[in-house]
This record gives structure tokens, C-alpha cells and sequence, in this order.
């Protein structure tokens, strides 16, 4: 039976700092993508609370146009009513009943004029919601014409940059794979807390990379002889030297081209 490969410490470094390079390659098309994904779902939550306003004025007006046609069927009733009235004043027995009948064809007048009243209220409110509506299609038109620009353009920066950020993960899976839990925990919390995500970086000019405190000659000694991982305390990231930095870079470069 074979021997299983034993991993150095020299194999974790190469490992961590081919994640880095990873991670920031996917960085980098993320920020090419900026806020469009959040100006998105902002468009379209936009979009959503015009179309239910413009959903919730229709059934208004369905109300309303409803309310039209019940004053409508009240005043045919009065009609009717009044004229049921006036046949019966002709075959009164006294002046009581008569007088009985004509406050019902009054009362009855009064109906129709307080439904044509209601009726001419309800259309003016219908032709008001009318205009609200209108406007509010024209927002929506335009909000719609802006979040169809803004999905083409994230779509066009996802097909140009698909495969790639498929094959990133892909090898950031495998990179990972080569490291300890812990190591990998460790990893993503320094890069969790750093301004532009580094959490390995290589020596350069006898500082870590993006700083300015210079690093012990004994100490580069030790991250050159890849014994063992050192982080550096100033800025708590992993440290590797340039020669294995600018080695997995090329790899990578390869990797990728």
C-alpha cells in the first residue's frame, strides 16, 4: 500500500498563499459587479410597490364603480316607487293618507338626490385615481426601463466572468482541502478583518506586504526556511517570503491563463 504524501509546512504555505490569490482574483470581479446586485433589488422592490399601489387604485375603483351602480339601482327603485306613490294618492280616503303618500314621494326624492350627489362624488374620485394611476405607470415604466438596463449589465459582467469565478472556486475548494480547520479558520478571520481581505502576504523589502514595520532580520530568516507558520504582529497576517510568493503567483498565473 502506498504511503500517503505527508503535507509540510512549506505545502500549507503554498496552499494559503494560493488562496489568497484566489480570493482576491474573486474579490476583484465582485467589485466589478459593485452595488449592482443591491441597486437591483432595490429597482425591484420599486417595482413591486408601484404595481401593488397601482393594483390596490384599481380595485378602488372597482369599488367605486360598484357604488355607482348600487346608487344607480337606488334611484330606479325610487323612480318606481314615486310612481307607486302618485297612482296610489289618486284612491286616497282622506287628506291623512294623502299626505302619508307625499312625504314618501318626497322622502323617496330625497334618495335620488343624495344617490346622484354620491354618484357624482364616487366619479370624481374615480377620475382622480385615474390620474394617480397614470403617473404612477409612468414611474413604473421608467423604473422598469432602468432595472431591465441594470439586469442586462450585471448579466453581460456575469457571462464574461462566469467560467472564471467557476474555476476559482473550484480550486480555492482544493487549496482548501490542503489545509488544517484551524489554519483555514484563522485564515478567514484575518481576512474577515482586513481593509482589502489579505491574510497572507509575502515579505517585501524586509516588511509584510502593505506595511511599513520592518520585520527582524532572524524572523525573515525563519519565514524563508518555511518551517513553520508565522504570522507577523503588527498587522496579524500570515507571512511567506517573496521567492514563494512570486513562485505560486506564476503557478497561478498559469493556472488561470
Amino acid at each position: 500500500m502506498a504511503k500517503k504524501k505527508e503535507v509540510t509546512v512549506e505545502d500549507k504555505l503554498r496552499a494559503l498563499y494560493d488562496l489568497q490569490l484566489i480570493d482576491s482574483r474573486i474579490d476583484e470581479i465582485q467589485s466589478v459587479r459593485g452595488e449592482l446586485p443591491l441597486e437591483i433589488e432595490d429597482l425591484e422592490d420599486e417595482v413591486a410597490g408601484l404595481d401593488t399601489r397601482v393594483s390596490n387604485l384599481n380595485e378602488d375603483i372597482a369599488n367605486l364603480e360598484a357604488d355607482i351602480k348600487s346608487k344607480k339601482n337606488t334611484i330606479i327603485e325610487a323612480g318606481e316607487l314615486v310612481k307607486k306613490y302618485t297612482e296610489q294618492q289618486k284612491n286616497v280616503r282622506n287628506n291623512r293618507e294623502f299626505d302619508s303618500l307625499t312625504k314618501e314621494v318626497e322622502y323617496q326624492g330625497l334618495e335620488v338626490e343624495l344617490a346622484e350627489k354620491r354618484i357624482n362624488e364616487y366619479k370624481v374620485k374615480i377620475e382622480q385615481k385615474k390620474e394617480v394611476i397614470s403617473q404612477n405607470k409612468e414611474k413604473l415604466d421608467s423604473k422598469n426601463n432602468h432595472l431591465k438596463h441594470k439586469k442586462k449589465e450585471l448579466d453581460d459582467i456575469m457571462t464574461e466572468t462566469k467560467k472564471e469565478e467557476e474555476l476559482l472556486h473550484k480550486k480555492s475548494d482544493e487549496f482548501s482541502a490542503v489545509i488544517e480547520a484551524h489554519l483555514i479558520k484563522a485564515y478567514k478571520r484575518i481576512r474577515t478583518n482586513a481593509n482589502n481581505g489579505l491574510a497572507v502576504v509575502a515579505v517585501d523589502r524586509g516588511a509584510s506586504g502593505g506595511s511599513f514595520f520592518t520585520i527582524p532580520p532572524q524572523r525573515i530568516v525563519e519565514i524563508a526556511n518555511r518551517k513553520k507558520i508565522i504570522i507577523d504582529e503588527h498587522s496579524g497576517r500570515i507571512l511567506v517570503d517573496a521567492a514563494l510568493a512570486a513562485e505560486e503567483k506564476e503557478k497561478i498565473e498559469k493556472i488561470f491563463s
